[in-house]
């Protein structure tokens, strides 16, 4: 089994060095140096438009509604200036034909505007890589592309993420953990050659999981599993990681709001999507209409909880930055309440500015973002139960147009649901030099 996968290696370096392409750095640990991931295109700056319509499309872990939750929610919230309509089309088991031969049915009859597309887990046969493997993943996922983009569909084309351990339904008994993994790092090279070929954009989900999955096992223990406890399908730590290769290709700016306070001139300013409402005696007084994520205060320690993912990738620093800039901070440090948490910076912080949705985990925003993203939770849930029970049922099959006219209305009062979750939140943040 050691002479198959050495000749495996061998062979696919041989390939990626004929193809003289620049690759991603990679750790010093030595459990990288099998791997060669090419390096991931750049995202598409402002690759979302107002009014986008986005399609979220893959297999078991995309039916899990977590990364595509977080999603949704955070394009909900954090960007609302968009005004971006999502729909979640998981389904367990797929591989990327089982989607092609649904795509029609299921997803364009809603005109989506944007697409992303994670296949690939399945794909990839739970076994060493095979040239059938790799060429049946290539033609079926480019023909995806080729659908939505006939369709006037923008996509991201998705890498697969990777494994923390072999599943119990592995294909191949023989197969081992880093089998598995150069396998679904082929799956991902693919991807790039396709989105380079196609012109679309590309999601790197692959080698942030593996990366950030072993350097979290050095720092918290062997038991942290960022691909989740069967191996496949994360926790909330590892869903966290996968929004983040999605929101990043998006190019999204990540500046949700900035508040300027001068303590010589005694005046303040918020930026858009923040109404200032008055500032004295060191204490700001703010209505916004966009929110931070939160990310709650889940031990970092544990890959069951969202936060414990924003120490894996730039997630706070590139996507959530509600920062709090302060000139002429003379004092050596201050003392920042914001709701009822209070903690202390030094002058230099303050003057270089402090994210806000990072530094506090408990915020006053947190009421309102739980509201809004229980009520996506609910509605992406509908989802499945629409594509996969009434689509696929028995209703779909005998009348498939009039079961789409009976359960959107059910749909729509669950999107209006998220629209009234989500309400302008007024906020205090005091300053006192201590």
């Amino acid at each position: 089994m050691r002479l198959k996968s050495l000749l495996i290696l061998f062979a696919l370096a041989t390939c990626w060095t004929a193809s003289a392409q620049n690759l991603e750095p990679k750790p010093a640990d030595s459990y990288f140096q099998p791997f060669a991931p090419l390096e991931a295109p750049k995202p598409h700056k402002h690759f979302l438009k107002e009014g986008d319509r986005l399609a979220i499309c893959g297999d078991s872990i995309t039916e899990q509604k977590m990364y595509s939750r977080i999603m949704e929610t955070y394009l909900t919230v954090c960007a609302p200036e968009l005004n971006v309509s999502v729909r979640q089309y998981g389904w367990s088991g797929e591989k990327a034909p089982g989607f092609l031969n649904r795509m029609t049915n299921d997803c364009l009859r809603f005109n989506p505007t944007v697409a992303t597309t994670c296949y690939g887990m399945n794909d990839h046969e739970y076994r060493a890589y095979q040239d059938r493997i790799g060429n049946a993943y290539r033609a079926n996922s480019t023909a995806i592309v080729e659908s939505f983009k006939a369709h006037g569909v923008r996509v991201i084309q998705g890498s697969p993420g990777c494994v923390g351990k072999r599943p119990t339904w592995v294909g191949d008994t023989n197969a081992t953990v880093l089998d598995l993994n150069l396998n679904l790092c082929q799956l991902r090279n693919i991807g790039i050659e396709i989105a380079q070929a196609e012109k679309v954009g590309f999601a790197d989900v692959f080698w942030p999981m593996l990366t950030s999955g072993q350097a979290a096992q050095a720092r918290y223990g062997a038991n942290y599993a960022i691909a989740g406890k069967d191996g496949v399908h994360p926790g909330w730590a590892g869903h966290l990681v996968m929004a983040y290769a999605f929101l990043h290709a998006f190019g999204l700016d990540g500046q949700v709001g900035t508040f300027s306070v001068d303590l010589r001139s005694k005046t303040a300013k918020a930026s858009e999507g923040h109404d200032l409402l008055g500032f004295d005696n060191g204490e700001l007084r703010i209505t916004s209409h966009r929110y931070p994520f939160c990310a709650g205060n889940g031990d970092p320690s544990r890959d069951d909880n969202i936060r414990s993912g924003t120490f894996l990738v730039p997630f706070q620093e590139e996507l959530n930055r509600l920062m709090l800039v302060v000139k002429h901070a003379d004092a050596k440090s201050y003392e920042v309440t914001w709701g009822d948490q209070k903690q202390t910076f030094t002058g230099d912080q303050l003057t270089k500015g402090i994210n806000l949705a990072k530094e506090f985990t408990q915020n006053p925003f947190c009421e309102a973002f739980a509201k809004v993203d229980e009520a996506v939770a609910a509605k992406q849930a509908f989802e499945t139960k629409q594509i996969k029970e009434m689509f696929h049922g028995t209703a779909g099959k005998t009348d498939m147009e009039g079961t789409v006219a009976k359960t959107e209305p059910e749909r729509d009062q669950l999107v209006a649901a998220i629209k009234s979750a989500f309400v302008p939140v007024t906020h205090t943040i005091k300053i006192v030099p201590q």
